[in-house]
């Protein structure tokens, strides 16, 4: 099964879900999305894979977020994509992609639908 990972090793919740995976008998492809950010493409490719809206992926926790006031409710899945393209650490990691769909991996055990 191919497994890609939007990993952020810093983030504990990202580890457990790497952990998940591997347990699983799978080694996933690993971007390190901070270092190697997502193009809006990607982005849009990710929220069709899952059937997610841009929200689904924002940070939403993120002290950007509420700076570039992206928690507004009149702000668009454009406006979202656009921000997170620009500003990598707005994507709300981990975000797994796997032939299942895709999601942002929170809680941890979510991964665990895709596998």
């Amino acid at each position: 099964m191919s497994v890609t990972l939007y990993h952020n090793p810093s983030c504990g919740t990202s580890r457990t879900v790497l952990g998940l995976i591997r347990d699983a008998g799978i080694e996933p492809n690993i971007i390190l999305y901070l270092k190697t950010p997502p193009t809006r493409a990607e982005l849009e490719n990710i929220l069709a894979k899952g059937k997610l809206s841009a929200r689904d992926i924002l940070r939403s926790k993120e002290a950007l977020c509420k700076e570039l006031g992206l928690d507004a409710p009149g702000i668009s899945d454009d406006q979202i994509l656009d921000a997170i393209a620009a500003h990598p650490k707005l994507l709300n990691r981990p975000v797994v992609v796997t032939p299942k769909g895709a999601k942002a991996c929170r809680p941890a055990d979510v991964v665990l639908e895709l596998l």
